[in-house]
């Protein structure tokens, strides 16, 4: 750190001698103003690691077009307007800045746009000294490490019009003086831990259009008087503490397009007023303690296409939706106090993407959809389903994801046709039987990433994997499988959980089990593995959780991480395994 603090002290001797600054008026046209790029090089010398590579672009005497990444200047004065660094691979744990937020940025007195986000590791406070900057429209630091309470100097930014906070780590109450900022378009605060209340002085924020506070632990009640914040397009609550019951001045909210309060403490019923969102196309209202009937007004949405009213307390009867939601793709109503027996109509006939349907009292045949090739994602689980598997996804073309776990299904596994694209299969707590031949083809099932088949009647032996398989989740425990482990168990490279524990397994554990190196969850127990644990498997570095007990194994654990550190239960009940966390074996010494 003193070497960088001492770089640029030298830089900026050096430029005040290459380029000479009386006065702002007196710098050449275009070129960086030396208090600027000062600032801009405080910051950098506060990061420490930087893998996205912007900052070594930060060289040379001219920060305005000397290429600096993400550094704009406005004017003939060379004052730095925009700071605008944002992570090219927000998936990839690679590319980050490791550092903290410099207060220096604070000097950059035209500063207009600053969005420093998707860095990740970048932490410390929100430095109190931005509020020197008084030219700020938009700040956006979304997805650092940032921590600490928000500045309720932040409060001084007059002409603030965007505030982007999401994605930290930042603590305390949301600041009252944020209802100073009369020019506020948007507030995104989600994805933090901030507490409390939402404060009474955001009712002055009268042109405010977007606001996420989701995913924090704030509490007390919903505000009634977001409900005259007549401009909001989206209100984004979601996971937080909130009680009591849903205001109905919300439903004043004409413009509003995205009413999402999901995963709250909410009570009391869903206002009849609800209907009057006229521009509503995103609603959620799941995971509360909403009771009562769902209102009928709900038909009135034209507009909506996503409807959320699961985890509840809902009761019939379920309104004929039959002539109203023209635009509606999505639909979720799982587990409320329906007692639907079918499924309505008015969702059978629609050419829906998504039906989430699981925990509704479902009973006989699965139901007949007259457009399945819409559907994307499917939940039928928790129901009475009994019959009619064999056929069902099979012209479910766009069919990603289907849950129909823990129903009544009666049938063949093999006689079962999934569609080619289909990446989640859940059939676990079943009864079906049948060879796992056909569900493993790798000609039919080259999408698949995970499958659950546990809890079934399944017999036969685990087939040959053939190379090309991206399975990431294999689930087969509680079945009545037998033979052995195929040794080209290897060639599913992706696999990461893999679980056969609870069936008639016998042979010996395959040294090439250990080539999967993306293994994090293994599961033999309860059946009748023979021989030695492989010390192939020592490879498998990030293995949390393995399980050998009530085998047939013998011979001494490996011992290395994490096998001989795993509970002397994940071994117990077998021939004569020894070695940490066991007893030590016969002639070692402990």
């Amino acid at each position: 750190m003193q070497f960088l603090m001492w770089a640029v002290e030298f830089l900026l001797f050096t430029s005040f001698f290459t380029n000479p600054v009386s006065s702002q008026s007196e710098t050449p046209p275009g070129v960086c103003s030396g208090s600027d790029r000062a600032a801009l090089l405080g910051f950098k010398a506060s990061i420490l690691k930087d893998t996205t590579g912007f900052l070594s672009t930060w060289t040379g005497a001219d920060c305005c077009n000397g290429g600096w990444e993400g550094v704009e200047c406005g004017g003939a004065a060379g004052r730095v307007t925009r700071l605008i660094l944002q992570n090219p691979s927000l998936n990839s744990d690679g590319v980050y800045m490791k550092g903290f937020l410099s207060p220096s940025l604070s000097k950059l007195q035209f500063l207009e746009i600053m969005v420093i986000s998707g860095m990740k590791k970048i932490t410390g406070k929100l430095p109190e000294s931005f509020s020197n900057l008084t030219h700020l429209t938009n700040l956006v630091l979304d997805d650092n490490f940032l921590q600490g309470s928000i500045p309720s100097s932040i409060g001084h930014l007059r002409n603030l019009q965007t505030i982007s906070l999401s994605g930290n780590h930042l603590t305390g109450q949301i600041p009252a003086s944020l209802g100073n900022l009369k020019n506020l378009l948007q507030l995104n605060l989600a994805k933090n831990f901030l507490t409390g209340p939402i404060p009474f002085a955001l009712n002055s924020l009268r042109g405010l259009q977007t606001l996420d506070l989701g995913l924090n632990s704030l509490s007390g009640s919903i505000p009634g008087f977001l409900g005259q914040l007549q401009n909001l397009t989206s209100l984004v609550l979601t996971s937080n503490k909130f009680s009591g019951q849903i205001p109905i001045s919300l439903c004043n909210l004409f413009q509003l397009s995205e009413l999402s309060i999901d995963q709250n403490q909410l009570i009391g019923r869903i206002p009849t007023q609800i209907g009057n969102l006229k521009s509503v196309s995103v609603l959620r209202l799941g995971s509360n303690k909403l009771t009562g009937q769902i209102p009928e007004s709900i038909s009135h949405l034209q507009n909506l296409w996503n409807l959320n009213l699961s985890r509840n307390l809902l009761t019939n009867p379920l309104p004929d939706f039959s002539r109203g939601l023209p635009s509606l793709l999505s639909i979720d109503l799982s587990y409320n106090n329906l007692d639907l027996r079918t499924v309505p109509n008015w969702i059978r006939f629609r050419e829906l993407s998504d039906v989430h349907l699981a925990g509704c009292k479902l009973r006989g045949p699965l139901p007949n959809f007259t457009k399945p090739d819409s559907l994307s994602t499917l939940d039928l689980s928790d129901n009475y389903f009994t019959n009619g598997i064999s056929n069902f996804l099979e012209k479910m073309t766009s069919l990603q994801g289907a849950k129909i776990s823990n129903n009544l299904l009666n049938g063949d596994l093999s006689s079962i046709r999934l569609p080619n694209q289909i990446s989640t299969l859940d059939l676990h707590s079943n009864r079906l039987f049948g060879s796992l031949s056909r569900v493993f083809s790798n000609e039919t099932n080259k999408f698949l990433e995970v499958i659950d088949l546990s809890r079934n009647q399944i017999s036969g032996i685990i087939p040959e994997f053939s190379g090309g398989l991206n399975l990431k989740v294999v689930n087969l425990a509680s079945n009545k499988i037998s033979g052995h482990i195929p040794s080209s168990v290897s060639n599913v490279a992706k696999l990461e959980r893999f679980d056969i524990s609870r069936n008639r397994i016998t042979g010996t554990i395959p040294t090439s089990l250990g080539l999967l190196m993306k293994l994090q969850w293994l599961d033999l127990a309860i059946n009748g593995i023979s021989g030695k644990i492989p010390e192939s498997l020592l490879g498998i570095e990030g293995l949390r959780h393995a399980s050998f007990r009530a085998n047939r194994l013998c011979g001494e654990i490996p011992q290395g991480r994490p096998f001989n550190i795993f509970p002397a239960a994940a071994y117990a009940h077998n021939l004569c395994l020894c070695g940490k966390p066991l007893p030590p074996c016969k002639g070692k010494r402990k």
